[in-house]
């Protein structure tokens, strides 16, 4: 029996993402911009907690459609942090619609915000074979890069650690101990 990554816990939305979507490559626009609004939740909070609300967030914004992310106006958001069950912090969730708005300006130059990603890894997955989980990095040049020219392109909540984990939400980075099942060389 292979040893799976233990930071999951017994916590079972933690274990059925770590299982069923963490270090996954995906391509979809918005199941990424789903895994970047719930990762710039995530700051300064537990992936539990932000896990905990991620139907709420699903609810509140239409299910991650771009289009009526980046149309929200400033009382959309406030009634959004007022009646929905997500993270309260109104700079948080006004990232939602300005990340919304950067997104559709990068579909328009690279024909898709998954293009635009995986080109920093000439679409192919970096699998790493870390022995522990505390090996794995928090960030790495290439998430400070992405970071970088995401801020440049005025997202927010895109710091290098957030983009690091975002890299493993969408499955650029395959960050599973080697004994894990779920790793890339035991599926």
């Amino acid at each position: 029996m292979k040893k799976t990554c233990s930071w999951p816990g017994d916590n079972q939305l933690m274990r059925a993402y770590h299982d069923q979507e963490w270090c996954v490559p995906n391509h979809d626009e918005q199941y990424i911009f789903e895994m970047l609004t719930l990762e710039g939740a995530q700051s300064g909070l537990s992936w539990s907690i932000v896990l905990a609300k991620r139907e709420g967030y699903k609810k509140a914004f239409h299910n991650f459609e771009l289009d009526y992310c980046s149309s929200l106006t400033d009382e959309d958001l406030e009634t959004i942090k007022e009646r929905e069950n997500v993270i309260k912090h109104l700079a948080k969730l006004q990232s939602v619609r300005d990340n919304a708005k950067a997104i559709l300006r990068i579909q328009e130059e690279f024909g898709s915000f998954a293009n635009y990603l995986w080109r920093y890894v000439d679409f192919k997955p970096l699998v790493n074979q870390w022995d522990t989980e505390a090996q794995i990095p928090a960030e790495t040049a290439l998430s400070k890069q992405i970071s970088k020219d995401l801020k440049k392109r005025g997202f927010k909540f895109v710091g290098p650690v957030t983009m690091y984990s975002f890299m493993q939400a969408i499955g650029i980075i395959d960050d599973h101990v080697r004994t894990c099942p779920y790793h890339t060389l035991n599926r």
